[in-house]
């Protein structure tokens, strides 16, 4: 067991994938469209690196490195999304490391012209909730001018009012952090900058939608044996299965879509508490969300007096073979899901798993 937080929701752009579907095939047919950036339909890289003099001069200019994609997803690999989302994912990106940062961060969008046959006018790179990633104009000399670029292109909705006013200028951009202009650079250089953002351990081999397939069953779990419950008074869970059977692979076979993998398969989760003996398994519904499966409660195999689908869990794959199952939200069946005491954040030393694959007699009803 580990009591590290979790994130439930990803950063700027990992949220991109649970907008996709608003996005729909007028999205999909205008992708690598625009030929400003890319005569040739290839993905396009722009990107910038400030030297110390030009800091220097531009005090309230917080980003020291810029480069912008066009193109398929540079940061998401190997992810968990369906492989059918490929082509409807933002096809515009946006990464910048300010001073003092370690990593970059991004944001993405969808850019099209603003005009009606979207074929003329400004291009604009559109975010969910109707924000704007930035505006782009190619110039004579092939560089790609951005502006419009919001000092909280990284902050959610409301993060003003929610932070304040100090932390809320220390987070955004500067005052100075737009209209910039960026010179064409290869490909590889832009995904080698993506690549700072979140660095794949190679030791956690391929994503789980492509380990696990579609009618393929499955069990990983672990027992916790007296010395680490000892050593763990405030962890409820004694034992822990996570599979696919029968039932599950059934249930994805007659409603399912192989394109569409993982979304909509359903798992189970079955746990036995110190507390009580007998052992509670609970399905859930999952999709495929950047690096991890997120598994909503389903009620199809119980009734429930309060609307479970806000209690999810998130699988991700882990090393040699293993995955971990985060619950910070009180979703896992050790609580009644209705019940006050698995109302809000996990309290107890049952946050994150880390599961082993078991023969799946192992996760035998």
């Amino acid at each position: 067991m580990a009591s590290r937080e979790w994130k439930t929701f990803a950063s700027a752009g990992f949220g991109a994938a649970l907008i996709v579907g608003l996005m729909g095939s007028a999205f999909a047919d205008n992708m690598l469209k625009l030929t400003e950036l890319s005569p040739n339909g290839a993905d396009a890289c722009f990107g910038r690196v400030y030297d110390a003099a030009h800091l220097k001069a531009h005090p309230k200019q917080k980003v020291t490195r810029i480069f912008f994609y066009y193109g398929h997803d540079p940061v998401s690999r190997p992810n968990e999304e369906p492989n059918a989302n490929s082509d409807t994912s933002y096809n515009g990106f946006l990464t910048t490391t300010v001073r003092g940062a370690k990593a970059p961060e991004w944001a993405g969008g969808w850019c099209n012209h603003e005009s009606e046959d979207g074929k003329s006018g400004p291009i604009r790179c559109g975010m969910d909730c109707d924000r704007t990633l930035a505006s782009l104009k190619v110039d004579g000399k092939g560089r790609l001018i951005l502006s419009d670029l919001s000092s909280d292109i990284y902050l959610d909705a409301g993060s003003e009012e929610e932070l304040g006013a100090a932390e809320y200028d220390r987070q955004a951009l500067g005052k100075e952090d737009d209209n910039f202009r960026l010179d064409p650079m290869p490909e590889a250089t832009c995904k080698a900058e993506f690549a700072r953002i979140d660095p794949i351990d190679p030791a956690l081999g391929p994503p789980l939608r492509e380990r696990l397939k579609p009618d393929q069953a499955f069990c990983y779990g672990r027992d916790y044996d007296a010395a680490h419950m000892s050593s763990h008074p405030d962890q409820l869970t004694q034992s822990i299965r996570v599979f696919r059977g029968p039932v599950e692979l059934a249930s994805f076979a007659s409603a399912g879509d192989d394109a569409n993998w993982p979304d909509g398969a359903d798992i189970a989760v079955s746990v036995t508490t110190r507390q009580k003996g007998a052992k509670v398994t609970q399905t859930y519904s999952c999709q495929g969300e950047a690096d991890q499966w997120r598994c909503a409660a389903s009620s199809k195999t119980s009734n429930y007096s309060c609307d479970i689908a806000q209690k999810e869990i998130f699988l991700k794959r882990g090393a040699n073979g293993a995955i971990t199952l985060a619950n910070p939200n009180s979703s896992l069946a050790i609580a009644d899901l209705c019940s006050k005491a698995a109302d809000g954040k996990t309290t107890s030393d049952d946050k994150v798993y880390r599961l082993e694959p078991m023969p799946q007699s192992a996760c035998a009803p």
